[in-house]
C-alpha cells in the first residue's frame, strides 16, 4: 500500500507542477486535495497496526519538515518599544511550500521570515489566519534543488489519554528539539466560548516552552496530530494543542479566503437550568441569557437587551437583567446541548428568527447574520506575541458568538 501511496504522490506532484504557472489557483487546489488523501491513506495505515517508531528515528525524519519562523510587529501607537520581535515553529505541508503554524505567531506582523533546516532564511507570505482557532497557513519559497520536505498529517480523532507523543520546535528562538510526554486529556475546552466548542484542545504533558508555538505534535507513527499553541500559567506540565483535523478542515477556507467566515449574532451569555432557576427564586425561564450586547452588532440593531446585575454565585459571574432566548429559529433551547446545535445550523446572510423572555413576557425578534468581524479579545497575547499564549483555566460555560 506505501508504494501505491507513493506512485500516486509522484503522479499529482507532476501535476501540480505543470499547472502551477498556468493555473496558479487550480494547482493550491490539487495540492490541498492530494495532502487530504494522502493523510487520510495514512492514518488508515497507522490504525491497521501499533507505530511503535524510536523518539530518535521520529527526529531525525520529521525534524527537516519543522520550520523556526520570526516576524516583526510595530505598533504605530506606542511611543517607545514600537518594535517587537517575535519568534515560533511551524511546518511543511506540502511539497510547494505550504507551512501551518499559530495565528498568534504571524497575525498582523509586519516581516515574517522562516529558517529551514539547513539553515536557510527564507521569507514567509501568510495565506490566511484564523485568530479564533490559532491557526495559520504560511507560502514559503520552493527552493531551488528541489521539493521541500513535508510532514504526513493524522487523524487526531483516534487520540486515545495516555498515547506516547512528541513535540518539535524551537524553544526560546533556540535551535530544533525534542520534547516527549503523554496524552492527558481530550476534548479539553478552553477558553469557554462558543467558538472554542467546536475546538476541543488536546492536554499533553510534554515540556512546551515559548517560541513552540506553532510546532508539531507527533504520534508514535510520526505523524502530525496536533498543533502546539498554549500552556496554562501557574500550573505544571499542562500543555494546549489544537487538533490536527481542525486544522485540516480550516485550510480550505483559509486557502481560498484568507479567513474563516462565520455569523454574526453579536451577544454573549450562558444558558439558565431548572437549577438555577430554584436557586435564585427569580422570573427566570429555561433557555440562554444575554449578558451582553456587542456594539454595532446586528444584536445591537434588533434591540436586544443584556444584564445590568452583577452576581456571583459558588464562583460562578452572571449578569442578570437581559433577554433570555428560549427558542431559535423555531428550535426550543432548553439544554445547552440544544444551544450548540441550534448555533450550529446558522450561515452567514441568513436570518436569525429568536423568541426572547423580556419583564415576564415573550416577543419574536427577526434579524439578517452579517459576517463576523474581528472583534476585541480575539487576538489573545497580541502584545506579548513571543510568549505560548497563555489560557485561564476554570472559567464558566459562557458562550461568545
Amino acid at each position: 500500500m506505501k508504494k501505491r501511496l507513493n506512485t500516486m504522490a509522484v503522479i499529482l506532484g507532476l501535476v501540480v507542477v505543470v499547472m502551477k504557472d498556468s493555473f496558479p489557483r487550480v494547482a493550491a487546489w490539487l495540492s490541498l486535495s492530494m495532502l487530504v488523501a494522502l493523510s487520510l491513506a495514512s492514518a488508515v495505515m497507522a490504525a491497521d497496526g501499533e507505530c511503535d517508531q524510536s523518539a530518535a528515528t521520529i527526529y531525525q525524519t520529521a525534524s527537516p519538515s519543522v520550520i523556526f519562523i520570526s516576524a516583526t510587529s510595530i505598533n504605530p501607537y506606542r511611543s517607545v518599544d514600537r518594535v517587537e520581535h517575535i519568534v515560533g515553529s511551524g511546518f511543511i505541508i506540502d511539497g510547494e511550500g505550504l507551512a501551518l503554524t499559530n495565528s498568534h505567531v504571524v497575525f498582523g506582523r509586519q516581516s515574517l521570515a522562516v529558517r529551514l533546516w539547513d539553515g536557510t532564511t527564507l521569507p514567509a507570505r501568510l495565506l490566511g489566519a484564523d485568530p479564533i482557532f490559532d491557526i495559520a497557513v504560511l507560502q514559503i519559497p520552493k527552493p531551488n534543488d528541489g521539493k521541500l520536505p513535508v510532514l504526513a498529517l493524522g487523524d487526531s480523532n483516534r487520540v486515545r489519554v495516555g498515547e506516547d507523543v512528541l513535540a518539535l520546535g524551537h524553544p526560546l528562538g533556540l535551535d530544533q528539539s525534542l520534547t516527549r510526554g503523554v496524552i492527558s486529556a481530550v476534548n479539553r475546552i478552553l477558553p469557554a466560548t462558543f467558538f472554542s466548542l467546536q475546538e476541543p484542545l488536546i492536554q499533553v504533558d510534554t515540556p512546551i516552552n515559548h517560541g513552540n508555538s506553532g510546532g508539531p505534535l507527533l504520534n508514535r507513527c510520526g505523524e502530525v496530530i496536533g498543533i502546539t499553541t498554549a500552556i496554562i500559567s501557574d500550573a505544571q506540565n499542562i500543555g494546549l494543542v489544537i487538533p490536527i483535523n481542525l486544522a485540516k478542515a480550516a485550510l480550505p477556507g483559509l486557502l481560498t479566503d484568507g479567513h474563516l467566515a462565520r455569523p454574526w449574532l453579536g451577544f454573549h451569555g450562558q444558558f439558565i437550568d431548572n437549577d438555577l432557576k430554584r436557586l435564585l427564586r427569580l422570573p427566570l425561564t429555561t433557555g440562554f441569557l444575554i449578558e451582553a450586547v456587542e456594539p454595532g452588532s446586528p444584536a445591537e440593531q434588533a434591540q436586544l437587551q443584556g444584564g445590568d446585575l452583577e452576581l456571583t454565585i459558588a464562583g460562578n459571574d452572571f449578569l442578570l437583567g437581559g433577554d433570555i432566548v428560549t427558542r431559535m429559529d423555531g428550535k426550543s433551547l432548553d439544554s445547552p446541548e440544544s444551544v450548540i446545535s441550534a448555533l450550529q445550523e446558522l450561515k452567514v446572510g441568513g436570518e436569525l428568527s429568536l423568541t426572547v423572555f423580556r419583564d415576564g413576557k415573550t416577543q419574536e425578534v427577526k434579524y439578517k447574520l452579517s459576517e463576523r468581524p474581528l472583534l476585541p479579545g480575539d487576538i489573545p497575547g497580541q502584545a506579548d506575541a513571543t510568549p505560548v499564549s497563555r489560557r485561564q483555566a476554570g472559567e464558566t460555560a459562557r458562550l461568545k458568538f
